[in-house]
């Protein structure tokens, strides 16, 4: 079985590689590394082999633009580059199975409970809008194509030494200026990716939309409780709402070199979780407890 992994450098690709690698013929496209080291917002592969499997991990994340430029860069990676992709897909010849790795951003929702794949695509920041078109494009492209199209919508995914906001979080926690805030209450759905990796496979057979979570859906109390006690630290204390939003009405004014703002503290104290129950019933998705398996390095 010929297998592209695209993004294979990334946070989860490196987890897909150490999954698939030792038992299938799995080929992989990064901008530094790899079989095909391509910069797909910039080029359109030339692949020398057809694919059975396309996994398209691939994408711009984890960073908060802050000029139209940073902001256009999510456009370009996420949806020229899926684009690019696809063309080179077409002249190398059609694989059989397509899977995307999509975002929950796409949902364009700050907090709710047990949102589901019914939910609307409303995002208008620059990330989950580049995914929605990027979804858009896959789906057509496969459905023109006759090719089995997966689409995963995926919350925080933790790991080994995890970017974004929970590596901040893990920093912060390390360096003792990590605050709980209103007591930590809010809940976030997570998903391991080891978990996301052993089931693609499974998944790429039957197709779909899919949110993937540990089906838990821990508050950030219990997560900053799980990286102290790793870390060897003492108990994260807690700021109270009122002082949390005394800080974010300084960030409001002096800008992106503070460390909170009024849009970043309603994030943070906002319970936000995904429905799983299609994927749990469409392929048998059974994952593992992020408090229980999750480990910092």
């Amino acid at each position: 079985m010929e297998i592209l992994l695209t993004g294979a450098n990334g946070f989860l690709g490196k987890s897909i590689v150490k999954e698939l690698a030792s038992s299938y013929n799995l080929i992989s496209l990064s901008r530094t590394s790899g079989d095909y080291k391509v910069s797909l917002e910039k080029e359109i592969p030339e692949f020398f082999q057809k694919f059975d499997l396309v996994i398209h991990s691939a994408g711009k994340a984890h960073s908060v633009p802050k000029t139209d430029i940073e902001k256009q860069s999510f456009f370009e990676v996420n949806v020229k580059g899926t684009e690019n992709l696809l063309k080179g897909l077409e002249n190398a010849g059609l694989p059989k199975q397509f899977v995307f790795i999509s975002s929950v951003s796409v949902y364009g929702v700050i907090s709710g409970n047990q949102i589901n794949e019914e939910q609307p695509l409303m995002a208008i920041d620059p990330y989950g809008k580049s995914k929605i078109l990027a979804e858009k494009l896959v789906q057509d492209w496969c459905a023109k194509n006759n090719i089995i199209c997966t689409i995963l919508r995926l919350p925080l995914v933790v790991g080994k030494n995890p970017p974004g906001n929970l590596g901040a979080m893990i920093n912060g926690i390390r360096k003792g200026f990590y605050f709980n805030i209103a007591g930590g209450n809010a809940k976030k759905s997570m998903v391991l990716a080891d978990d996301i990796s052993r089931v693609l496979l499974k998944v790429a057979e039957v197709g779909g939309i899919y949110n993937l979570t540990d089906g838990y859906h821990p508050n950030f109390y219990e997560i900053s409780l799980l990286i102290s006690k790793q870390l060897g630290k003492g108990k994260v204390n807690n700021m109270p709402i009122w002082i949390a939003e005394i800080f974010a009405f300084f960030g409001d004014i002096i800008g992106s070199r503070f460390p909170i703002n009024s849009d970043k503290l309603n994030k943070l104290n906002a319970t936000l979780t995904f429905d799983d129950l299609k994927a749990r019933r469409a392929f048998g998705w059974n994952p593992q407890a992020v408090l229980k398996e999750f480990k910092i390095n």
